[in-house]
């Protein structure tokens, strides 16, 4: 019993102090937190700009086509780094298997393209 207490000591230390810290900082900004609420702080902002319809309109498809590219480009990084680190140690399936995945990327990114996401006009 005492050499399973001896290990978790630091586990139960590191969870009680980050226990305390967080109670910490949360009561120092409800304490500290400047409350005077008028109109404009209340009222309802999204995408950058005040709500001037129905929230259950359609969206324009561009709005649907950036969140795309931004997953291409997120997917890509995540995979491709690691994947380059490890370059002399893969083996060919492993190599194949990542050219697959950047040709499927590849069909997104013209999809995009074509589109008309890339353009900012």
């Amino acid at each position: 019993m005492q050499n399973i207490t001896q290990d978790y000591l630091p586990i139960l230390v590191f969870a009680a102090m980050a226990s305390a810290l967080a109670l910490i900082l949360l009561l120092s900004a409800f304490v500290i937190a400047v409350r005077n609420p008028d109109p404009e702080k209340v009222s309802a902002y999204e995408s950058g700009f005040n709500p001037f319809d129905d929230a259950r309109m359609k969206f324009d498809v561009r709005f649907y086509l950036v969140s795309i590219l931004f997953i291409i480009f997120d997917l890509e990084v995540a995979f491709l780094f690691p994947w380059a680190v490890s370059f002399q140690a893969i083996s060919e399936t492993a190599f194949w298997s990542m050219m697959v995945f950047l040709g499927v990327l590849t069909v997104g990114f013209a999809y995009e393209w074509k589109k008309g996401a890339l353009e900012w006009a």
